[in-house]
């Protein structure tokens, strides 16, 4: 049986990175005696993948990991058990049964990301916001109606010219925050911090002198007729 794990991180742990997030997870996973299943060989390791790993920095609502259970657990007893062993930043959310195909995966069907920018009255603290202006609102407006946006994108291997307009599904603003629906995942991927640079330097203004927090509110699958819905929708509720 394979499960799917939504869990929150805010506070102090959005500075512990991906790696240490995972490590994080398997001695929680111990500590939980969640009956994970391994692999195989002279070094086992427990079966898990995350969907879409965030930035160091970054809080979320919506963060997944996918394991493999040797056993079913029933999901309310689950996330009960997960979140004894939780540290403060860090919240169990829902513990789902998955498809055990691979290619129901979180990592192969995220296709959008949703986030919630808040602007900073300094670098030095997430809480202390600033409102979004006026002129910010209206010079979002015709930002979104140009067709091109090309900036410089980075890849793993290079730094390339990409049209960024077509994966920015949609971008609001209100007084408090700026909400984007990004492309996500290994076909197309955009960073919201990379559309608010964007967005700065549109209005000719340094993106230095403006920072900002990302929080990241979900992410999301393609559904049959074309929509999205949230990864955690993809599975079902493990009962006694």
């Amino acid at each position: 049986m394979k499960a799917r794990i939504k869990f929150r991180k805010y506070g102090i742990m959005r500075f512990i990175g991906h790696l240490d997030v995972m490590r994080y997870f398997q001695k929680a996973m111990r500590r939980a005696d969640i009956p994970i299943a391994f692999t195989g060989g002279y070094s086992p390791h427990m079966i898990m993948s995350f969907a879409q790993p965030l930035g160091i920095g970054v809080t979320s609502d919506g963060e997944y990991l996918d394991i493999e259970l040797k056993e079913p657990v029933a999901s309310d007893e689950a996330v009960k058990r997960l979140n004894q062993v939780m540290v403060e930043g860090m919240d169990v959310v829902s513990f789902t049964e998955i498809p055990e195909d691979k290619k129901s995966g979180g990592m192969t069907i995220v296709a959008a990301a949703a986030y919630e920018i808040t602007m900073l009255a300094s670098g030095k603290s997430m809480y202390e916001t600033v409102p979004v202006s006026v002129e910010w609102k209206d010079s979002l407006k015709v930002f979104l109606n140009e067709t091109t946006l090309n900036v410089m994108k980075k890849t793993k291997r290079s730094e390339k010219e990409v049209n960024i307009r077509p994966m920015i599904y949609r971008m609001e603003a209100d007084e408090d925050k700026f909400s984007l629906f990004l492309a996500a995942g290994s076909e197309e991927n955009l960073k919201p911090d990379l559309v608010m640079e964007t967005f700065i330097k549109y209005m000719g203004l340094e993106p230095e002198a403006y920072p900002f927090h990302i929080h990241r509110t979900d992410l999301y699958a393609r559904t049959p007729e074309g929509g999205y819905c949230p990864l955690e929708a993809a599975g079902r509720r493990i009962s006694q």
